[in-house]
């Protein structure tokens, strides 16, 4: 093959070991033509073309996420990843790994991670990379890598993520809790949330967002059902989607162009969480982005009139 063919071939590799490491697609990208564009302009053709291009993807990664860090320390409000609606990277062989790390439960979980224990993580539980592979890729040796994965596991072992299994399960939970908010069916909502459940918004200080996490299925129910139904007034769809591999949804103007995203947590036959993602810059990659701030201030007009 050539070396364009080598390339787009384990693109979509390498954009899923970014994504993973990094949480932001448009940076995963960046690392990925970066990636290219060393593979294009070295003189000799490396003997594994997935190794070469890993690494360098990985290493990439690991810088970018190192100056990341210091940049979500301080960021305004909750942090979550940018949504993600489809992984390109499919094997069947190791599909519950890769559906359950890319979700945003598991996410941000990794951020507890060191870049190098996150990357070690990945490259060996996720895409199961030989230990001279993850060595060569973040270029300790193999032996520092056993260390690493030993740390990375015990980090992620308390707090990793649990859904449930049943996948048909949680999307015909996930329509009836949509099919809910836009009727503002405040009990319908509550009935299909934990009794602990937690709403939580990424505005990211670009975008009106809620002034605290929202806890408990009486409040957010109420909060949900009183709010949505003057969305949906105002010509607001709603566009069922996976986001993360975990139900969710993308949210519309009138003019088709979107307002944020919920990601659903769903356990237990309950939803634990709901994630809503209402920074621009986190939903540029999915299409056309509102003006979030007057928007809300349509919605807030509306609702004086209906009081």
């Amino acid at each position: 093959m050539s070396k364009v063919e080598e390339f787009e071939e384990l693109r979509p590799l390498l954009f899923s070991i970014a994504y993973r490491i990094l949480g932001s697609v448009s940076e995963a990208e960046d690392a990925v033509q970066e990636t290219w564009l060393r593979f294009d302009g070295s003189s000799t053709r490396p003997d594994s073309a997935k190794a070469f291009l890993s690494a360098t993807v990985t290493r990439l990664s690991i810088d970018v996420l190192r100056s990341a860090r210091v940049r979500r320390e301080e960021y305004v409000g909750p942090w979550f990843p940018e949504p993600l609606l489809s992984d390109p990277y499919e094997d069947p062989a190791r599909a519950v790994e890769l559906a359950d790390s890319v979700s945003m439960a598991a996410l941000l979980l990794l951020e507890r991670l060191s870049p190098l224990e996150r990357a070690v993580f990945l490259l060996r539980e996720v895409f199961a990379f030989d230990f001279q592979d993850v060595a060569e890729a973040v270029g300790r040796s193999e032996a520092a890598c056993r260390q690493l994965l030993v740390r990375a596991r015990r980090h992620m072992h308390d707090g990793r993520p649990r859904f449930a299994a049943d996948r048909q399960e949680r999307q015909e939970l996930a329509t009836r809790f949509f099919d809910a908010l836009k009727d503002g069916d405040v009990g319908g909502l509550q009935d299909l949330l934990a009794a602990d459940v937690q709403l939580v918004g990424d505005g990211g200080g670009k975008a009106p967002n809620l002034a605290r996490t929202i806890m408990g299925a009486e409040k957010v129910a109420r909060l949900l059902g009183t709010v949505f139904p003057t969305l949906f007034d105002l010509d607001v769809t709603c566009e069922p989607r996976e986001v993360n591999g975990q139900p969710g949804a993308v949210y519309r103007d009138r003019d088709g162009r979107i307002l944020q995203v919920f990601v659903l947590d769903v356990l237990d036959g309950r939803i634990q969480a709901i994630r809503s993602i209402l920074n621009p810059d986190k939903l540029g990659h999915l299409g056309p982005v509102a003006d979030a701030w007057a928007f809300n201030r349509e919605v807030q007009q509306a609702r004086r009139r209906t009081r």
